[in-house]
């Protein structure tokens, strides 16, 4: 009986201990909004690997802002260099760490019960094809990335100062997917994996790769939570597997 009840109570420690053990393996992930389904699909084998992630997601922008003034984040993913570049400046990601795990393309999409197809170059007329009061959703250019991605792209092709002022400048990229979906706006300016998660908008047109910066996503770990899970979680974004999974919902990943 004593042996039994010794046994019980092993048992009980290794219990108590296993879950404490997944508790201290439980991570902030700051992502980019157009990382969403992609981060929480990576969660469900990371999980089973003892690494338990949460996820705040939202502007690029607004997300680095939040960890400058000291938002609890283990790991941030940003939708460009620049924003990591700007916690980098200031001593606020573990520089080590810092890796571009992703990419995607650049589309101007419409609603689906509106489908067309648009050759985009410097030819093409926006303003017609807007009509008087229509406005071309996308991140705001003034801060999010994906609208400073179409602001250079229209800038190289010789638009912008057509259709600068017909800009509906969203918080990130998703709403201005949203407004797509709605009918709110006619046309919208996404990235390629956030338009494959909309049976509700259709792609019309592709921006070509050489008029904006190739787009980046980087993955690093903040300044002073260095730890293993946060480490596990960088890697795994560039592992077999993560890559795998970060390829289904449309992003393309590095050799």
């Amino acid at each position: 009986m004593r042996r039994k009840f010794l046994k019980l109570i092993a048992a009980a420690a290794l219990s108590t201990g296993f879950a404490t053990s997944a508790k201290a393996q439980a991570i902030t992930v700051y992502a980019a909004a157009s990382m969403t389904d992609a981060l929480e699909a990576i969660a469900v084998p990371l999980r089973a690997k003892g690494v338990a992630a949460k996820f705040a997601f939202g502007a690029s922008s607004i997300l680095a802002r939040q960890i400058e003034n000291g938002a609890p984040a283990d790991v941030f993913v940003s939708a460009d260099e620049d924003w990591m570049n700007y916690l980098a400046a200031r001593n606020l990601i573990v520089p080590n760490s810092r890796k571009v795990f992703a990419g995607t393309e650049l589309l101007l999409i419409a609603p689906a019960d509106k489908p067309l197809k648009i050759e985009i170059s410097p030819s093409t007329d926006f303003l017609a094809l807007l009509g008087p009061r229509g406005r071309i959703a996308t991140g705001d250019p003034a801060h999010v990335p994906v609208g400073r991605y179409a602001k250079a792209a229209l800038e190289s092709l010789g638009l912008w100062s057509a259709v600068g002022n017909r800009i509906a400048g969203a918080e990130n990229v998703r709403v201005a997917l949203t407004l797509v979906e709605r009918g709110e706006a006619p046309f919208g300016i996404v990235y390629g994996a956030d338009a494959k998660t909309s049976p509700r908008v259709a792609v019309v047109g592709t921006f070509p790769s050489g008029s904006y910066p190739p787009v980046a996503y980087p993955a690093a770990i903040v300044a002073k939570r260095d730890a293993k899970p946060a480490r596990d979680f960088v890697a795994f974004l560039s592992s077999e597997e993560g890559k795998s999974i970060l390829q289904r919902f449309g992003f393309s990943t590095p050799n």
